[in-house]
């Protein structure tokens, strides 16, 4: 049986992704080589020789990538934070753009905060935040039953592996009576909610596996943004903080939605690793 060099492996396997179009064709192709080999992608190079099995197994991964299949669903998972998130078809797949919601909020956050992740589709953010603070007590509110599915193993999990356990709320951001038995006690909110405008291009891996309902957000992508400030407003505490991922044309409305309210103070939007708007933070007056 003859055995082949695992960097030619995949050297073919990049050259397949990238005529597929895919952005990381290098990155994604290491990514499932060392999924099919249990590896971490470090140590690919210490993996010289595979077996035919090995090529075998890694070039049916990488057919479909090259069909746009979402890495995350080829290998089970993707990872805010610190932790891996299970993930799969029905559910919104974490960005890595959304870790710098994550430190920002972390960043601001009191001793034992009170913490609201709103649109919390697998639960990413909530649980990211509680693994990274056992201290904080932390609420997720998902609309959608299949997201609210994932979200529920996920927490399992993280539970199983020691994490202080989040609190899980099937809630609709626009009801405006959403959680209203904490109005006035939340030190902090975080929200990566539907934003991209209706009829926007997004690429296949969205099209075609990230659920309409948690991608776009009407003719301007702002629908569920304003909802998600109104209930912002309502529940922080004063001198407490949100913070609203957006897409990367609302750098200007986003932040002006919330400087608009004037229970709002220090409106300050952030960019992403690109140089691109991706997030507005508000902290409620004191």
């Amino acid at each position: 049986m003859t055995r082949t060099p695992l960097r030619l492996a995949v050297i073919e396997a990049e050259k397949i992704l990238a005529a597929a179009g895919v952005d990381s064709p290098r990155v994604d192709a290491e990514l499932l080589a060392a999924h099919v080999l249990g590896v971490e992608r470090g140590r690919l190079p210490l993996v010289p020789l595979v077996d035919p099995s090995v090529v075998d197994a890694i070039g049916k991964l990488v057919a479909r990538r090259a069909a746009r299949e979402p890495l995350q669903h080829i290998t089970g998972s993707g990872w805010l934070g610190s932790i891996p998130l299970v993930v799969g078809p029905g559910v919104f797949v974490p960005r890595p753009e959304t870790d710098l919601l994550l430190e920002w909020g972390l960043s601001v956050s009191p001793q034992a905060p009170v913490v609201v992740d709103l649109c919390s589709g697998s639960g990413a953010l909530a649980l990211a935040f509680a693994n990274a603070r056992p201290d904080a007590v932390v609420h997720a509110v998902e609309l959608d039953r299949v997201a609210l599915s994932w979200a529920r193993r996920n927490a399992d999990i993280r539970g199983e592996a020691g994490d202080t356990p989040i609190r899980l709320h099937s809630g609709d951001v626009t009801d405006p009576k959403l959680l209203a038995s904490m109005d006035g006690t939340v030190d902090l909110v975080l929200c990566n909610p539907p934003y991209v405008p209706d009829g926007t291009p997004v690429p296949p891996e969205v099209a075609d596996h990230d659920p309409d309902i948690a991608v776009f957000g009407g003719a301007d992508g702002l629908d569920v943004i304003k909802s998600v400030i109104s209930c912002a407003a309502r529940l922080l505490k004063p001198g407490g903080w949100v913070g609203v991922e957006h897409d990367d044309s609302q750098g200007d409305s986003v932040p002006q939605l919330l400087s608009a309210r004037r229970v709002m103070s220090e409106v300050e939007d952030h960019v992403d690793l690109a140089g691109r708007p991706r997030f507005t933070t508000a902290q409620r007056r004191p």
